[in-house]
């Protein structure tokens, strides 16, 4: 997935991403990590949206669920742990 700009929410708004990701213990260093440096790339089932594999800064496996805003930009819809691929 080729990108140039990640939108991010403003850290005070209770229904933003930001506050969404802190839910499931990870922070926007956390996330921005597996967007540079991915495992895999591939599709949610549930909302057929782009998603990215990889591995945090603390060595965690997660996984990053995206909206394409426009050919430069996304924005993080949710990300949290998930089990390695064997």
């Amino acid at each position: 997935m080729d990108f140039f700009r990640v939108l991010w929410d403003d850290p005070d708004d209770l229904d933003g991403n930001v506050e969404h990701i802190a839910e499931h213990g990870l922070t926007i260093d956390d996330v921005e990590e597996v967007l540079e440096n991915p495992t895999s790339e591939g599709h949610s089932n549930s909302s057929g949206l782009p998603c990215l594999w990889g591995y945090t800064p603390d060595g965690r496996y997660i996984i990053v669920v995206c909206e394409v805003i426009d050919e430069d930009t996304i924005r993080v819809v949710t990300a949290y742990d998930v089990p390695e691929p064997f």
